[in-house]
């Protein structure tokens, strides 16, 4: 008979594969706001600061707060009475009634001391929004999946640099053609930083649209290859989807950062400061000049912002030649798929394990 102690190593095994919903039965109120519990503590009581205004004395302010502070001390302390739970206990589960203590109490402060009732939608609509942002991101496993790419960085950094080297051919015709171009340069560098920003996030919600219609097709492929336990339920292939678009996205960033290095390194040496004036182009809000054997080096933010610009468009490219490429694709998905197919056959011996043990209420 299988042990709570096994299921548990089963569960745990999942959380930090970045799979979370591959655990049967997972509850928001046990397996996700209770994990958050210190976070939503911690903002739940730096909003007493609601309560002061800037028109006040600071001794005002300072009563304010602390009366800001035992009101919602208060407010939790009642209901956990209600709840049948001592007043100064944390909640062990964040059900319905503590989810709206938590939005709509710290609310309330500005409507009571200071009769904002804008403020009341603006603080409400904020947490709100944070209890959202928290159960997506412990809910899809995205910290889970960055601290395992975080703890395999040198080896997808290495499959990323020799994918990089073998798309290099392909990238230079382009990227490289396009770097030594006047209008290249009077484009991007003419560009203000924040269109420069505004222009990287654009073609990332792009490659993320092309992954979103791509994925299902792979999730279903790599669910047929592993072959063990019962079909993925619909919440876990999103599950997986997210997991494997974190894990491509982290690729896509270590080869755009080369190759935003490179063209940083290739500038320097070879636009120098008389190309500068030969193309018309400014070098930005700040430059400087170096010298390597007796070379003359210029470090510009023209520089930058075009490197910037070229590593954009080839992050686009790579991110669609993984899935769409026949090397990149099956370099990329033979690596996930190995460890996936572990995955899938540990979920069947999880549910089989299941299965035959006996677990009370109280485990869950």
């Amino acid at each position: 008979m299988g042990t709570s102690g096994e299921l548990e190593r089963y569960e745990q095994r999942f959380r930090r594969a970045g799979l979370p919903l591959f655990i049967e039965d997972f509850s928001p109120t046990h397996d996700i706001f209770t994990r958050a519990a210190p976070l939503l503590v911690l903002v739940f009581l730096a909003e007493m600061i609601g309560a002061t205004s800037l028109d006040w004395d600071w001794w005002q302010n300072l009563l304010a707060a602390v009366g800001g502070l035992v009101a919602l001390v208060a407010g939790f302390g009642l209901l956990n009475g209600f709840r049948g739970r001592p007043f100064w206990s944390l909640p062990t589960r964040f059900g319905i009634p503590e989810l709206a203590v938590f939005v709509l109490l710290p609310a309330l402060l500005p409507v009571v001391t200071q009769g904002q009732l804008k403020q009341f939608f603006g603080v409400a609509l904020g947490n709100l929004l944070l209890v959202g942002v928290v159960y997506v991101v412990v809910a899809y496993g995205f910290i889970a999946t960055i601290v395992w790419g975080v703890r395999r960085l040198a080896g997808e950094l290495a499959n990323s640099v020799a994918s990089f080297i073998r798309a290099l051919p392909l990238l230079l015709v382009f990227s490289l053609v396009l770097f030594i171009t006047a209008d290249m340069w009077q484009v991007f560098a003419g560009m203000p930083t924040a269109f420069i920003v505004f222009s990287v996030v654009a073609f990332t919600l792009l490659s993320t649209v092309f992954l979103l219609i791509r994925l299902p097709k792979e999730v279903d492929a790599i669910e047929r290859d592993a072959g063990s336990g019962p079909a993925l339920q619909p919440i876990q292939r999103v599950n997986l989807s997210v997991n494997l678009m974190i894990r491509q996205w982290m690729q896509v960033l270590v080869v755009s950062a080369g190759v935003g290095l490179f063209f940083v390194a290739f500038g320097l040496l070879a636009i120098s400061e008389h190309i500068y004036d030969q193309w018309g182009i400014t070098k930005g809000s700040w430059s400087y000049n170096m010298e390597l054997m007796n070379h003359p080096l210029v470090l510009s933010a023209s520089l930058i912002k075009v490197s910037v610009g070229i590593a954009n468009f080839t992050g686009l490219y790579y991110s669609i030649a993984l899935l769409t490429d026949s090397t990149y694709r099956t370099e990329f998905l033979d690596n996930v798929s190995a460890e996936l197919r572990d995955l899938f056959t540990a979920r069947a011996e999880y549910l089989e394990l299941r299965k035959t043990s006996w677990q009370p209420d109280s485990v869950r």
